[in-house]
């Protein structure tokens, strides 16, 4: 993966935009990786090779669109790649989707969907375009181009979103009353702002911020002992940490250890940190 600080004017509501390829070893056909919640909701294009889908517990997997639009996630679901994997992704800053959409962010919680049926026409032609590029870089452009055309209808920042970058800056170990604070808000004004605009209340995504640093950890690092993932990614002891990883990863940490050694591709280890 390659990841890229955005064009300066998209930086208030895009983290960065990457793009990944990756082969499958010779003689693999397919792969299937664990992908837990992240903090971001994102936009994932698939250059000619579409991802299949099942949710955590699931048998069959779905095909996904080209190009989708992953809302908050709160479950864990399995990717299924075929061949090789070849996409461009853009991860938002917490509350930019609501403010690109303009669509409560609870109607999207936990579900991915067609990019185009929310983005209209230019997304169906850009995501066309990227069906037909060899060089990830030239689509990377051509998905910069589309979020730069879209900037004159983006709500206004306001201190509410600071308040959430500020949240997202620390792992989610801010509390919450500094961060109402920060966003010139009651607590009660605050929570049904985070409703609307990231999908779940702070004490959640604050939740699935520090567990989502941990389970890229081990990702990234897989020889790093969970007592020393659980301090960085700032939880007080290790219960509470399996205690997360079972609610969003459906499963202990020893269990996904084992399930990531059993895959040839891992999904969230070149995430932004």
């Amino acid at each position: 993966m390659k990841t890229f600080i955005p064009h300066t004017a998209l930086q208030e509501v895009v983290l960065n935009i990457s793009t990944v390829e990756a082969h499958l070893p010779i003689g693999t056909r397919s792969a299937v990786s664990p992908y837990p919640p992240t903090p971001y909701q994102s936009l994932i294009f698939y250059c000619r090779n579409p991802i299949s889908m099942n949710k955590n517990r699931e048998v069959e997997f779905t095909q996904q669109p080209l190009s989708v639009l992953l809302g908050p996630q709160v479950s864990r679901v399995n990717i299924k790649v075929h061949n090789r994997l070849k996409a461009i992704r853009v991860d938002f800053l917490p509350g930019a989707m609501f403010r690109i959409l303009k669509v409560p962010m609870y109607e999207l919680l936990d579900e991915g969907f067609n990019a185009g049926d929310l983005f209209g026409s230019k997304m169906k032609i850009l995501t066309e375009q990227l069906s037909e590029i060899t060089d990830l870089e030239v689509g990377k452009r051509l998905v910069e181009n589309f979020l730069l055309e879209r900037l004159h209808s983006i709500n206004k920042q306001q201190p509410f979103d600071k308040a959430l970058r500020a949240l997202y800056i620390n792992d989610g170990n801010l509390s919450i009353t500094k961060t109402a604070s920060l966003s010139c808000l009651s607590i009660k004004q605050f929570e049904r702002k985070c409703k609307e605009r990231i999908g779940m209340n702070p004490k959640s995504y604050a939740r699935i911020l520090k567990f989502s640093k941990a389970y890229r950890l081990h990702e990234a690092f897989p020889e790093m002992d969970w007592i020393s993932i659980a301090y960085k990614s700032g939880y007080y002891d290790q219960m509470h940490l399996i205690k997360d990883f079972k609610i969003f990863a459906g499963a202990n940490p020893s269990e996904i250890e084992k399930q990531l050694r059993n895959t040839a591709i891992k999904m969230q280890k070149d995430l932004n940190f």
